[in-house]
């Protein structure tokens, strides 16, 4: 973890609820995809939490939904503006523990993540196969940013507006030897149980200091609880217990 002040290149809506901001500043606490950042912000007592979706030598780009006063507070900002944010936060994804190929599945705020995490899936060779979901179509993002990175990827909307209708879950491809996995935690117990193989998942939940203090965001494992700040937030599907 280490804290720095970045500055705001860029900040601007992707969908009527979703935006995408660039930061400058250090990035060198970050060593792998899926981990994330926390960022101050002026009246508000708790950080706000918001997964990396990219990040290399110069800075961060960070895909966020306005939900609150902390998210609302963030799309009013403009380029120029600096934030004090911790960074390099939690354990991200071991991209070495699947083969030749890959299936990527993430659900609206789950999506971002797994963007950085394609990226050095296809660097290392790998094949990638993505599955993004959203309730409709006008929620749909970061389908050709996908691509562009030589992803083969399915859309699905809950209401079929657009793509597959349904979950990811119901898109899933015939074959797939290891999958990655993002998304509010219902999709991840669908997803655990409707995938044949092992995985990640990484989980979304709130957070009080966001770096292990404060136990706020524990997770039940099989060898007992585990922080979703620290020690996650991802796991593997095979150390999950999930409550019936």
């Amino acid at each position: 973890m280490k804290q720095c002040i970045y500055h705001i290149e860029s900040n601007e809506p992707l969908t009527g609820t979703v935006y995408q901001m660039r930061l400058s500043g250090d990035t060198s606490a970050f060593s792998k995809p899926g981990q994330f950042l926390n960022i101050a912000l002026d009246g508000l007592f708790l950080r706000r939490p918001i997964s990396v979706c990219d990040y290399d030598e110069r800075g961060v780009t960070i895909l966020y939904k306005v939900v609150g006063k902390g998210t609302a507070q963030m799309a009013a900002m403009l380029p120029g503006q600096s934030l004090d944010v911790l960074t390099g936060l939690g354990n991200g994804y071991d991209i070495e523990k699947c083969g030749s190929g890959a299936l990527l599945l993430g659900g609206g705020v789950g999506v971002p993540p797994l963007y950085g995490l394609c990226k050095a899936l296809i660097k290392s060779g790998r094949q990638v196969r993505v599955v993004l979901g959203f309730n409709t179509k006008d929620e749909v993002f970061y389908e050709a940013q996908f691509r562009a990175l030589g992803a083969d990827v399915t859309v699905a909307t809950a209401d079929g507006s657009y793509g597959v209708k349904g979950f990811v879950t119901d898109a899933l491809p015939q074959s797939y030897d290891y999958f990655f996995a993002c998304g509010p935690e219902p999709m991840l117990k669908a997803v655990c149980k409707a995938t044949k193989t092992s995985g990640q998942l990484s989980f979304e939940e709130r957070m009080g200091c966001g770096f292990g203090a404060c136990m706020g965001c524990s997770c039940k494992t099989l060898t007992g609880y585990k922080r979703i700040c620290k020690e996650g937030p991802v796991l593997e599907k095979e150390e999950i217990r999930w409550e019936s």
